[in-house]
């Protein structure tokens, strides 16, 4: 019998010791952070990420508002970013604000959006590896050749 104790205690523990590995909390019921991200600035051609600069921290959930107050169309583009995380959705919205409603939701993996001139993407998802990238950019191109990214809308994202 006392030679059960011991076996008893360790296999408490070891039972106690997984569920707390696990009780730190459902992903799924996170309420997102919002990051606002504007692609350019309002009824100007500035080819420029409003910040450029974007920091986020593995296991949380992220809401990512893409808009684009601009008057050209603009790439939000970065293959690193993507191989970093776990997109759990992107929403097109009808609409910047409280009061918006989702026009289309896609699901899966995600290394680029596209947002329209006026438009708001949500783009939903939770960081899974650390590290720094230096691919974001816009790849439109505009009538003399150059691309966005040549015209300064390039980014950097780190992942703690």
């Amino acid at each position: 019998m006392n030679r059960l104790i011991p076996i008893a205690v360790v296999a408490v523990a070891a039972f106690a010791f997984n569920f707390s590995a696990y009780g730190a909390g459902d992903l799924s019921k996170q309420n997102p952070i919002v990051v606002r991200v504007d692609l350019g600035k309002d009824g100007v051609a500035t080819h420029r990420f409003h910040p450029d600069k974007l920091t986020f921290e593995t296991g949380k959930l992220y809401r990512m508002v893409l808009h684009n107050p601009s008057n050209s169309k603009h790439y939000f583009t970065s293959i690193g970013f993507a191989q970093k995380i776990y997109t759990r959705k992107v929403q097109v919205m009808d609409e910047l604000g409280a009061s918006a409603k989702t026009l289309a939701e896609v699901k899966g993996a995600v290394a680029e959006v596209e947002v329209y001139p006026g438009g708001t993407t949500e783009w939903w998802f939770v960081p899974v590896a650390a590290g720094a990238v230096k691919d974001l950019h816009c790849s439109i191109e505009e009538k003399d050749g150059k691309t966005h990214a040549q015209l300064g809308m390039t980014g950097a994202i780190t992942i703690l």
